[in-house]
């Protein structure tokens, strides 16, 4: 599976972003995909994810300013960013999950940077 994340830009503090992440190659259903982010000199986290079936998780950080959606005819994925902080600077990974019978795949995309400006 390949993950192709877009949409990752420089913006002022209050403003948006719109990430992207597109999912091919997949000979399976795709399960939960997610974003996490990894700032500098921090450890990569979660920030939402969401199942196949529409159920989200959001890291509390985020939540009430992002809004994790996907469009699984298209296998893509996106994250809505409102509110954006300074602290919200990192590089953003999108990640894949496949399960196959009893094992779970993981993909990751090469990740697009977002910075934001005070």
């Amino acid at each position: 599976v390949q993950l192709q994340a877009s949409g990752g830009g420089l913006v002022q503090a209050g403003g948006s972003l719109r990430l992207s992440c597109a999912a091919s190659g997949s000979i399976a259903p795709i399960n939960t995909m997610g974003w996490y982010r990894q700032g500098p000199g921090n450890q990569r986290e979660l920030v939402a994810t969401i199942t196949s079936s529409g159920r989200t998780n959001y890291s509390d950080s985020v939540k009430g300013r992002f809004t994790i959606s996907r469009d699984n005819a298209k296998n893509t994925m996106y994250l809505r960013m409102n509110s954006l902080k300074p602290e919200d600077t990192a590089v953003y990974y999108c990640n894949a999950q496949m399960v196959v019978i009893t094992t779970t795949y993981n993909y990751w995309g090469q990740g697009t940077l977002v910075t934001v400006s005070s």
